[in-house]
């Protein structure tokens, strides 16, 4: 089924249904690739030998699946390749929410939680598509500018998919909600705003002459 003939929300599943905080929660398909796409780290869980193990690694998004990529002999990887199901989080922090109370502190921000079983890419030419997304990811147009991987670097490298099909998402925005008897608290309270901002370009120290200066900024 292709992307235009899919719903707006996504289906909610016994275990993808938000419990806590059901006010804050949303499946929209829309909202979700918009968390996704606007990240670059994602955290993945997975069982490794009888126990929970997680690694921090990046994403991108082709469509209805997310991609993550690390060397093929990985353990956590590896499980999942061998059949494990996975946990995917992601998160922005947009803000600390400052209460008047200690109990109604809180945060912004933008979550999402995807459950299923990783595809791993096969064959060269997959991937070296996605270690072209990767990095077009990182940098739009850099690919064509940098040495793409060779034939021993694509086999060191272990590629897998996860359908967005179970998937939750919640969000929280706005002022802090605080007890009636408390908005007279002689205190300040409010939204400190946390933005993610690069910083300015600095040259590697064997940077090539002529090429000083031109590391990319992104928007």
């Amino acid at each position: 089924m292709s992307d235009t003939t899919l719903p707006n929300q996504y289906e909610v599943h016994p275990h993808t249904k938000v419990v806590r905080g059901p006010k804050r929660a949303t499946y929209d398909r829309e909202l979700v690739h918009g968390i996704i796409d606007d990240a670059l780290i994602c955290h993945v869980g997975t069982v490794v030998n009888g126990r929970p193990a997680m690694i921090p690694t990046a994403h991108w998004r082709v469509g209805e699946r997310i991609y993550i990529h690390g060397a093929s002999k990985n353990r956590i990887l590896a499980a999942i390749a061998e059949g494990e199901e996975a946990c995917l989080c992601i998160t922005h922090l947009d803000g600390l929410v400052m209460a008047r109370s200690a109990f109604h502190h809180s945060a912004n921000y933008r979550s999402v939680l995807i459950y299923g079983k990783g595809e791993v890419v096969e064959g060269e030419e997959g991937k070296m598509e996605h270690s072209r997304l990767f990095i077009e990811k990182l940098e739009p147009g850099r690919w064509d500018k940098i040495r793409q991987p060779n034939k021993q670097e694509l086999k060191g490298t272990m590629f897998l998919g996860f359908d967005l099909d179970q998937v939750s998402a919640k969000v929280r925005a706005g002022d802090p909600v605080d007890d009636d008897e408390d908005y007279d608290w002689p205190v300040w309270a409010g939204v400190l705003p946390s933005t993610l901002q690069w910083g300015a370009p600095v040259d590697d120290a064997r940077i090539k002459e002529g090429f000083e200066g031109q590391g990319y900024l992104r928007d």
